[in-house]
């Protein structure tokens, strides 16, 4: 049985914008519950997160933005970055571990440590951009694991597969027209944070589905366009922004997806890199706010990660 990672550190769930947010603590207490439920707990190897470096945050981020951010860290009360993204006295150490452990998935894959990873670690990260904090992100944590396959470990080509309920506007920033990178993302439109629908360079390939949209319309994306995209491109290493808002029991937004379908499509995925990437891959949470859909999506992610 492949051995499959499960990244996550205490840091993540004292960082904690109000208790009327839906980007809350009670997000990762939901996948643990299911965890434990399910009997998942007992084939996963499980790993603290450490902290990302500086040098592996400005691989994704600007330098000045980085310093923005530990500069705006209060030590107490809140720090609003923009409406729906704010800092508590906890949050600077919770984004440090959520960019590291993406780090670390990818440190221990590459050694064959394990096969595979997932990290459960909060905030979010893939509406941040380059040089903006938004949609409850401050570092791109998927971003930053797949610059770390390539620059730490020489890797030529990686591909980044988003099927969250939105767009990844801060993986598009980074990724758009840099050399070695393939961009995936499935996401409703028109909705929040209204992109990814304009034209766009070759190696981003977007997929906007209609409010309504279930199960189908997924697996038509990914075997159309996803999985042609990745045969070309014929990347060593996949990364998964893996968010589960698109649930049919999730009030985030109007996508109609069961757990079945996030079964289906990350073995989609781990079929493709057995056979083309050495079975590589690192996901990371994104979205997902129906806290029993959460963690019944997220047991049934890791299943896919694992296979028969």
């Amino acid at each position: 049985m492949p051995t499959v990672g499960f990244f996550s550190d205490p840091a993540c769930n004292r960082h904690d914008m109000d208790e009327e947010h839906p980007e809350s603590p009670a997000r990762l207490d939901a996948i643990q519950d299911q965890l434990l439920s399910s009997g998942m707990e007992y084939v996963l190897r499980f790993f603290d997160a450490p902290q990302a470096t500086r040098e592996q945050l400005e691989r994704v981020h600007t330098p000045e933005y980085v310093a923005s951010i530990f500069d705006r860290a209060p030590s107490e009360g809140i720090e609003a970055l923009d409406e729906d993204t704010r800092m508590n006295p906890h949050t600077l150490a919770a984004v440090l571990h959520a960019a590291g452990s993406g780090v670390d998935a990818v440190d221990r894959v590459i050694a064959g440590e394990i096969n595979s990873a997932f990290c459960a670690v909060r905030p979010p990260g893939h509406h941040a951009e380059r040089n903006k904090a938004m949609g409850f992100c401050f570092f791109n944590n998927i971003a930053i694991a797949a610059a770390h396959a390539r620059k730490a470990h020489g890797l030529e080509r990686v591909a980044i597969l988003d099927f969250d309920v939105h767009h990844g506007n801060g993986t598009e920033d980074f990724t758009a027209g840099r050399e070695g990178y393939l961009f995936c993302s499935s996401f409703q439109s028109p909705y929040y944070p209204f992109t990814g629908t304009g034209e766009l360079p070759d190696n981003i390939v977007n997929s906007p589905l209609e409010a309504g949209a279930g199960g189908d319309a997924l697996r038509e994306v990914v075997e159309q366009q996803w999985l042609p995209a990745l045969k070309k491109f014929n990347p060593q290493m996949l990364f998964i922004s893996a968010g589960f808002d698109g649930h049919i029991e999730d009030a985030m937004a109007q996508l109609r997806f069961k757990e079945e379908d996030y079964l289906w499509v990350t073995e989609q995925l781990r079929q493709y890199a057995d056979q083309y990437c050495e079975g590589r891959i690192v996901s990371a949470l994104e979205g997902g706010y129906a806290l029993s859909a959460l963690g019944r999506s997220v047991v049934a992610h890791l299943k896919g990660l694992i296979g028969n």
